[in-house]
Formats: C-alpha cells, structure tokens, sequence
C-alpha cells in the first residue's frame, strides 16, 4: 500500500478500494465451488480498505472524514454480514 501525501489523493485510494471491496462483496456467491477464494478475495479487499481509510483519516479534511466513517461502516456492514453467514 502506498502512502499518500495529499488529502485528495488519500481520499481517492481509500474510496477506490472500499468500492473494489463492495464489488467483490455484490458478487459474492455461496454456492459456487469458488466461494472460499471469493471469500479469501474478499477479506483482502476489506483489509486493504480498512487501511486505505485510516491512512486518509490521518490527512483528510473535515469533509472527507466524514465521507471515510461512512466508507468504514459500509466496510464494517461487509464483515459483520459475511460473519453472520459463516456461524
């Protein structure tokens, strides 16, 4: 993961990989015999998402961080759904 110097661009990083983790999570299925790779797949997305947000709230604006707690808990909504299924 790169470190980005400018508020825009962390931003950026971080709402582009938490739209990336969002897509692998729209297209997840249980059923299909790949679903542990999804899954895997998934959780790195999350993960890289997850770090994106805290290296932006670490430069962001007001604004922006409000934009990025709202990135985590769409995130976090991710994950609490996806341990729901799995217990």
């Amino acid at each position: 993961m790169a470190y980005h110097k400018t508020k825009q661009e962390a931003f950026q990083a971080a709402q582009k990989a938490t739209m990336e983790a969002k897509e692998w999570h729209d297209h997840l299925v249980r059923d299909q015999a790949d679903y542990g790779h999804q899954l895997s797949h998934l959780k790195q997305e999350v993960n890289e998402a997850f770090a994106q947000i805290n290296n932006a709230l670490e430069v962001a604006s007001e604004k922006q961080r409000l934009q990025l707690e709202k990135f985590r808990s769409d995130l976090q909504a991710i994950v609490d759904e996806v341990n729901e299924i799995q217990s």
